[in-house]
C-alpha cells in the first residue's frame, strides 16, 4: 500500500479543496453546475507544470482547455478538431489560444537524433516548423537560445495551422470571431509572454489556404 499514498493523498487534497471553496463562497458549486460558456479556449502542452487556470488566475468554467505535447495543432488530429469545432461552434468563445512554454520537453526532444518511441511520429511535426525556420535557427550559437527560439516559431506556425482550417474560417465569416493568438509560458518566473501574432480574419493567408464562403 505503500505506494499507494500519493494517490489517496489527492482524494484527501479534493475534499480539502471543496471544503475551502465552500467556505469562501458557499454558492460555488451550484453556480459552476450551470457555468459552461467560457470565452476562452486554450490550446496548450501536456506538461503539468502549465496548468491553465492557475496560470492566468481563473476559475473552473471560464477556460476550455485542450492540451497535448507540445502544443500542437495537427490538421490530421481529429482529437484537436473535435475539441475546436465544439468549442468554436457549440460554446462560440471569442479567443482561442496556443500557448507553449520554455523547457517544453517536446520540442527539446524534435531538436535531437533520438527515439524515444512512438512520440517520435508526433514530435516529427516540430521538426517540421524546424526545417522551416532552420536558417535562423542555426544562427543562433547558444543551445537554450535556439532551443527558446524554435518553441515560439513553433507556436506562430500552431496559430497558422489554426487559421487554415475551415473550422476557424467558417467562424470568421459567419460571426467574425474568434480572435486566435499565441503565447509563450516561462516557467522560471510564470509570466507570460504575449508573441503579438493575433489574427481575426484569414486576409493575410495565401489564396491557396482561403477558403471561399458560399453566399
Amino acid at each position: 500500500m505503500e505506494n499507494l499514498k500519493s494517490y489517496h493523498k489527492l482524494l484527501e487534497q479534493n475534499k480539502e479543496w471543496v471544503s475551502k471553496k465552500n467556505s469562501e463562497d458557499s454558492g460555488f458549486f451550484s453556480r459552476l453546475v450551470n457555468q459552461q460558456r467560457p470565452e476562452f479556449f486554450w490550446i496548450g502542452c501536456s506538461d503539468s507544470r502549465v496548468p491553465a487556470n492557475q496560470i492566468t488566475g481563473t476559475d473552473p468554467g471560464e477556460v476550455f482547455v485542450h492540451r497535448n505535447i507540445a502544443n500542437m495543432v495537427v490538421h490530421t488530429d481529429m482529437n484537436l478538431l473535435s475539441v475546436l469545432d465544439y468549442a468554436v461552434n457549440i460554446l462560440e468563445v471569442k479567443h482561442v489560444i496556443v500557448v507553449g512554454h520554455y523547457g517544453c520537453g517536446g520540442v527539446r526532444a524534435a531538436m535531437d537524433d533520438r527515439k524515444y518511441g512512438i512520440v517520435d511520429n508526433w514530435i516529427r511535426h516540430i521538426k517540421d516548423v524546424y526545417m522551416v525556420y532552420q536558417e535562423r535557427l542555426e544562427k543562433i550559437t547558444d543551445p537554450l537560445k535556439r532551443e527558446n527560439a524554435l518553441i515560439e516559431y513553433n507556436v506562430i506556425e500552431q496559430v497558422t495551422h489554426l487559421s487554415q482550417t475551415s473550422i476557424i474560417q467558417n467562424a470568421w465569416a459567419k460571426r467574425n470571431g474568434p480572435w486566435i493568438h499565441g503565447w509563450v509560458y516561462d516557467i522560471h518566473d510564470g509570466l507570460i509572454k504575449d508573441l503579438n501574432i493575433s489574427m481575426k480574419d484569414n486576409s493575410k493567408l495565401p489564396g491557396i489556404y482561403r477558403f471561399r464562403q458560399e453566399a
